[in-house]
């Protein structure tokens, strides 16, 4: 008796050292998930102040006209403009500030987060079959779907925006190539005008000389006449002081009728000098199809395209009377591009014009019933 007596204390022993250790190390685990709640805790309410409450603003129209007409060679009082933002919401720009933006968790919202089980008016957990129940008004659950819910909203909000941002960029693309591609046009056009002025200042100096010169032969006109006037009397003395003056005469009517046509053919000359400059040179031509390729010989790189009759006025004017320019259109097949002509010849009495071919845009080989457009 006495020994199961002692075998049964030294068991006792054993098992309450054991006891002792496993409390030791769940009273370590406790600490080590109170620490780590408390710091879990401390950066929800953290990320809580940086997510904006669920008030997705209101799709707000902004206005930037673009001049949409194409470039010719006239005036355009009203031209017409496009919205470049027509399908931008203009409240993705707004900032937004104040106290009621973002979640401002206190103490109150702490001791809900440590809320995990939804209890009853006596303190105690509320059942879910054979489980407590986790989800429910003043738990945690209810505070962190919130916070969920409103950092799902902000990222959508941040998605759209970046979409926006990428339409933004692809607009502003199109319109810096735009840009690119008017700016030397436009240097083109200033280095024509110069040119012109210099021609007009030179013809305005040869006017102004021929002016002068007829003013010195008026003036030798009046001096002959005068000098024939005076002459009349003795003429009558003598026949051959006549035939001398007539002959003086009839060279001065002579040299009077070779200066005038030399005026004559100044001024004619001036006007043609003019009308030659007062043409308009076609540099490009309004977007669009503008006739189709009947003929090709890929390997000597030429094409025969026969253009509508807009086409045709539109490169020469509404009388077909003006030069063919020399300028690039491009070719298409469908809605593929294939490659870019030069118009070289025109065939008289006919629409159709010879092109070579631009070895350095073709992307395919040139074939018959492709489209010729212009961009």
């Amino acid at each position: 008796m006495n020994k199961v007596l002692h075998v049964l204390v030294y068991v006792f022993l054993a098992l309450a050292a054991a006891a002792l250790y496993f409390e030791l190390q769940l009273n370590s685990k406790r600490s080590e998930l109170t620490d780590r709640n408390r710091l879990q805790e401390d950066y929800l309410v953290k990320i809580a102040r940086t997510i904006e409450k669920s008030d997705p603003a209101k799709d707000m129209s902004l206005e930037i006209k673009k001049d949409a007409s194409p470039v010719e060679a006239r005036l355009v009082d009203s031209p017409d403009m496009n919205n470049v933002l027509e399908d931008y919401n203009g409240a993705l720009e707004q900032t937004r500030t104040g106290d009621d933006v973002t979640y401002k968790w206190g103490e109150n919202e702490r001791r809900q987060l440590r809320m995990v089980y939804a209890t009853d008016v006596n303190g105690e957990p509320l059942m879910d079959g054979t489980q407590p129940l986790m989800r429910g008004p003043g738990t945690e659950d209810e505070l962190l779907n919130k916070l969920f819910e409103s950092a799902k909203a902000q990222q959508a909000r941040l998605n759209t925006t970046r979409a926006a941002l990428a339409d933004l960029r692809a607009k502003l693309e199109a319109a810096v190539s735009e840009i690119n591609r008017l700016k030397p046009e436009a240097r083109q056009d200033k280095v024509t005008i110069t040119e012109l002025k210099a021609k007009f200042a030179e013809i305005e100096q040869e006017r102004d000389k021929a002016q002068s010169d007829v003013a010195k032969i008026k003036a030798q006109i009046d001096e002959l006449n005068g000098e024939i006037a005076s002459k009349t009397d003795e003429l009558q003395k003598k026949d051959e002081e006549i035939e001398a003056k007539n002959e003086e005469i009839a060279k001065a009517k002579q040299l009077n009728e070779n200066l005038r046509k030399m005026l004559q053919t100044s001024i004619q000359t001036q006007g043609t000098a003019s009308a030659a400059g007062a043409g308009t040179v076609v540099t490009s031509l309004p977007a669009g199809d503008k006739g189709r390729i009947v003929e090709v010989d890929n390997e000597k790189m030429f094409a025969i395209v026969s253009f509508a009759e807009e086409a045709m006025k539109e490169l020469k004017g509404d009388d077909l009377a003006k030069p063919l320019p020399a300028i690039d259109l491009g070719v298409k097949r469908g809605d593929t591009f294939v490659g870019r002509i030069h118009l070289r010849q025109e065939v008289k009495g006919k629409p159709y014009v010879i092109c070579d071919i631009l070895g350095a845009w073709e992307q395919d080989k040139l074939a018959e019933g492709d489209t010729v457009f212009a961009d």
